[in-house]
């Protein structure tokens, strides 16, 4: 019969385990760093074209009209309808989707300014699916504008509505629907 007797060095176990904590630790300090400036899908290159789709279209948009500087020169895909308002010149309109404000299904029309020699030919209210580079323009002060380098008529998608973006955006449909009257 063998009998073992283990003598447990608590000092030594408890270095052990703060040893095997501050790893775990430089890890993930480690991970965070290289995702925050290494690997940041948040930042800009100029040669990219991202997509915006319904589900980041107002979050995107809001971040450039809050930061155009940042985003001068980035090229970007998306589709929208045409919607021209009485002021723009014959080479704008606007690439629009409606945006839900309320549960009752309200919407506001939101989008970019866009330039294109031929923007003329798309008729008000008619798809279409553009790629093109973000410059800063003025209309009412200073805007995003982008210049379409590729357009093309397109289908409606099915998911056309776009929603508020995340967690920043403050409800106006009081101010412009008013059920007083």
């Amino acid at each position: 019969m063998f009998v073992c007797n283990v003598k447990v060095d608590s000092k030594k176990i408890f270095k052990l385990i703060m040893a095997l904590m501050f790893i775990v630790i430089l890890i993930i300090i480690g991970f965070s760093v290289y995702r925050t400036f290494i690997d940041n899908p948040d930042t800009t290159n100029a040669d990219d074209i991202y997509t915006i789709d319904s589900n980041n279209y107002t979050n995107i948009l809001k971040a450039v009209h809050d930061n155009l500087d940042n985003y001068i020169g980035q090229k970007i895909h998306f589709s929208g309808y045409v919607y021209r308002v009485y002021d723009l010149q014959n080479d704008e309109f606007v690439l629009a989707r409606d945006m839900v404000i309320s549960s009752d299904n309200q919407t506001l029309v939101v989008g970019f300014l866009c330039r294109s020699d031929n923007a003329s030919i798309f008729q008000d209210g008619s798809w279409v699916d553009i790629v093109g580079e973000i410059k800063k323009g003025y209309y009412h002060g200073d805007i995003p504008i982008i210049d379409i380098t590729d357009i093309k008529e397109t289908t409606k998608p099915a998911d056309s509505f776009v929603y508020p973006p995340d967690d920043y955006y403050i409800p106006t449909s009081s101010l412009i629907y008013n059920n007083s009257y």
